[in-house]
Parts: C-alpha cells; structure tokens; sequence
C-alpha cells in the first residue's frame, strides 16, 4: 500500500484565452506549455502556473527559467 496524495484532475484551459493573455511584465505574448500547465514568457524568463485551468499572472507566483 502506497501512501500517494491524488492530485485533482487537471482542468481543460480555454485556448481563446490564453491568446488573449501577455506577460504581465513585457507585455509580450505568452507561449502555452500544455505538459508542465505553464504560460512562458521568454522575453521575461518567466513560467505563470496555470492551476485548476486558471492562468495566476502574479510574478510572485511565476518560475524563473
């Protein structure tokens, strides 16, 4: 018996939204990585997580690349 924590399925993200979206620093566009749920800004070198099929565009909350 394993003591795995299940994760919450992973919520389809609307494509028509995500075009919408820019880099909250650069204001440039965003590139949509579907396996690690994350918006790519590479101007910036950031990754914004998307959780639940939300986009968080905090930069606090972004990864540095």
């Amino acid at each position: 018996m394993t003591n795995a924590v299940e994760q919450p399925p992973k919520r389809a993200t609307d494509r028509k939204l995500l075009e919408l979206l820019v880099c909250p620093v650069t204001r440039t566009e965003l590139r949509y990585d579907a396996d690690k749920q994350e918006l790519v800004s590479d101007k910036a070198s950031l990754a914004f997580p998307i959780r639940e099929g939300i986009p968080i565009m905090l930069v606090d909350e972004a990864r540095k690349l």
